[in-house]
């Protein structure tokens, strides 16, 4: 990890409503020296809210990166994506789908809506910390730094 690299942690959004994978995604992220700060909704009603800073998160950071299940409670995954992708203010936000599903449309309906990755589970942690490195690492690069004095 560059220690020399100045700026707030990058601010990732985890909807996802299993506390078991919740908690692997915590981890590998921890553990692969990424430095976030990571909120978990556990629905898609949950996630629009943040994103769109309504009710009790109306003071919410903007998010960074997207890390999104497809098989949500109360709003499915699909429709916070297809939400997300279709906001002016959001869509430039990565997502990474981190589904169980397989299922080809899921796949190819991500791939439309201009997803950075589409990851099933069991997920392959080290190319998940990977991608978040890289996602990271490019989020870095635009960051306007203040000047040294």
């Amino acid at each position: 990890m560059d220690h020399n690299i100045v700026g707030r942690p990058m601010e990732i959004l985890l909807v996802e409503d299993s506390l078991t994978f919740a908690r692997i995604a915590f981890g590998a992220l921890k553990n692969g020296g990424v430095q976030h700060r990571l909120t978990w909704v556990s629905d898609g009603e949950e996630a629009v809210e943040f994103l769109n800073q309504r009710g009790k998160f109306s003071r919410a950071p903007r998010p960074d990166l997207i890390l999104l299940d497809l098989s949500l409670p109360k709003k499915d995954g699909r429709e916070v994506l297809l939400e997300v992708k279709s906001d002016e203010s959001l869509k430039q936000i990565p997502v990474v789908i981190m589904t169980a599903s397989t299922d080809a449309y899921d796949m190819q309906r991500s791939e439309e809506l201009h997803v950075q990755s589409y990851m099933t589970k069991p997920l392959n942690l080290e190319k998940f910390l990977h991608l978040v490195k890289e996602l990271n690492r490019y989020w870095h690069e635009d960051m306007i730094l203040p000047e040294e004095k």
